[in-house]
């Protein structure tokens, strides 16, 4: 598996737009704009930081993955997501050394990105997720 870098940070949140203020009004990021992925129940806006971007989620119904994290944690990092060259192959990989992973298979992300998540249990805790982007 080659890991080319940090992609994005994930912070989940319960409003976008306010999250925006900061991110964008006070540290001054660039908002690159908003896409809703209705498959995952999210909107996500995209904040490019050098080569790589933080991401924002904002849950769009309260069974989603993002409203059930801040049920439990709160607002804040939800997950760290690394760039690799291929994600099929990082993924026969880590199921190959034993790593629970959420996804089996790759799925449609923000941007087309091809993504898959690995379980927090198999990562000491951290919600990580591998991401293709071509």
């Amino acid at each position: 598996m080659k890991i080319l870098k940090i992609d994005h940070l994930g912070i989940a949140v319960n409003s976008i737009d306010e999250g925006k203020s900061f991110w964008s009004d006070i540290l001054g990021l660039n908002f690159e704009g908003a896409e809703t992925v209705a498959e995952q129940k999210v909107t996500t806006a995209f904040f490019p930081v050098g080569e790589s971007e933080v991401e924002l989620l904002e849950s769009t119904a309260p069974d989603g993955p993002v409203a059930k994290y801040i049920e439990k944690k709160g607002q804040g990092i939800q997950h760290v997501a690394f760039r690799v060259e291929n994600i099929e192959d990082a993924l026969a990989e880590l199921k190959e050394k034993g790593i629970a992973l959420i996804d089996q298979q790759p799925r449609i992300g923000a941007g087309g990105a091809k993504i898959a998540f690995l379980h927090p249990k198999a990562t000491k805790g951290v919600l990580v997720e591998l991401c293709q982007r071509d």
